[in-house]
């Protein structure tokens, strides 16, 4: 209960840090279980939360995905939750390249290259990364 005080958790990071607490297997599951029945954990809750927290960071679409896929939660959610954001990348992406690099397109194909790595390992697609160098 003190892990769900401070944030929201996956059912499978409570897991994780429960088994590491020692507690026992059918135990964990099944106190997981009513955390779920009395609306206490919710991987739908904490994807919203998450997604939310991460888009207003400056993280794009993949980067999210694979965070999310890692904590255990289902693909169908993850898309439901990015699904909000659909449209809005290209322009995320653009304002992370404004904050980090400013407004000018480099000529320079090596500082070119540069802003593409810090953009697609921020979480965005190569292709609309080279979109935006286009």
């Amino acid at each position: 209960m003190n892990l769900l005080a401070r944030r929201e958790h996956s059912a499978r990071e409570l897991l994780q840090k429960l088994k590491k607490r020692d507690f026992e297997h059918d135990d964990i599951q099944l106190a997981i279980k009513e955390l779920q029945a009395d609306n206490l954990q919710s991987d739908s809750r904490f994807t919203e939360s998450f997604v939310n927290q991460r888009v207003n960071a400056g993280y794009g679409p993949i980067k999210i995905r694979h965070e999310l896929i890692h904590k255990g939660v289902a693909e169908e959610l993850v898309d439901t939750c990015l699904q909000v954001f659909d449209g809005e990348w290209q322009e995320r992406m653009l304002r992370q390249k404004i904050r980090k690099f400013g407004v000018e397109i480099p000529a320079d194909y090596a500082q070119k290259m540069k802003q593409a790595r810090f953009l697609q390992n921020r979480g965005f697609s190569p292709e609309s990364v080279m979109r935006l160098f286009r």
